[in-house]
């Protein structure tokens, strides 16, 4: 019963030790937005943004980390009209994407590093043949509905509103211009 009891004493005293290594708190990114006397002061990937799109405004979830990027719109059985996951990365890039585990149909918007629409192509639950951009500078990837860019009027050409976009960034606690180009101000 002795070894017990201080076996017992052992454990609570290390689990009370204020060593968070081991507990469920994800690392922060490198590039806090902000610091209280708290701590970083940021949003999770959760939050939405209202990002407009042409003239009409999205609630957008930032995809950022690589795990986000990964997970994406997977497991949502539905999502409102006006709402979408927005990949944002470092560089442009050719993309490449795929319905894994994906239960709504989508299309996926792919934006150059200006933030001009540069291509729209619908995407169909469950389908993992990857739908690829033609262009090899891309840099945003908004995933919304299907039909929501017709729906909508929104077509080729139009811009995503960097200057929301960048703040948007700085609240998930990002330095915005490793994600908005030095040419557009930031």
């Amino acid at each position: 019963m002795l070894q017990l009891a201080v076996l017992a004493t052992a454990l609570l005293l290390t689990a009370c030790n204020g060593d968070d290594r081991a507990s469920n708190n994800p690392p922060h990114p490198p590039e806090a937005a902000a610091t209280s006397p708290s701590g970083p002061s940021r949003v999770d990937s959760h939050h939405r943004f209202p990002i407009a799109v042409g003239d009409t405004t999205v609630q957008m979830r930032l995809a950022i980390l690589p795990h986000e990027q990964r997970r994406g719109l997977m497991h949502i059985r539905s999502m409102p009209e006006d709402e979408g996951m927005l990949f944002v990365y470092e560089s442009g890039r050719q993309v490449s994407f795929w319905m894994r585990n994906t239960y709504i149909p989508l299309d996926i918007g792919f934006f150059d590093e200006d933030g001009v629409l540069q291509e729209i192509y619908p995407m169909y639950p469950h389908v993992e043949d990857p739908v690829r951009s033609s262009a090899a500078n891309i840099r945003y990837c908004l995933e919304v509905n299907q039909g929501w860019f017709a729906r909508h009027g929104v077509g080729i050409g139009a811009r995503i509103d960097l200057d929301a976009l960048a703040s948007a960034i700085a609240a998930r606690g990002f330095a915005p211009r490793r994600y908005v180009g030095a040419g557009n101000g930031f």
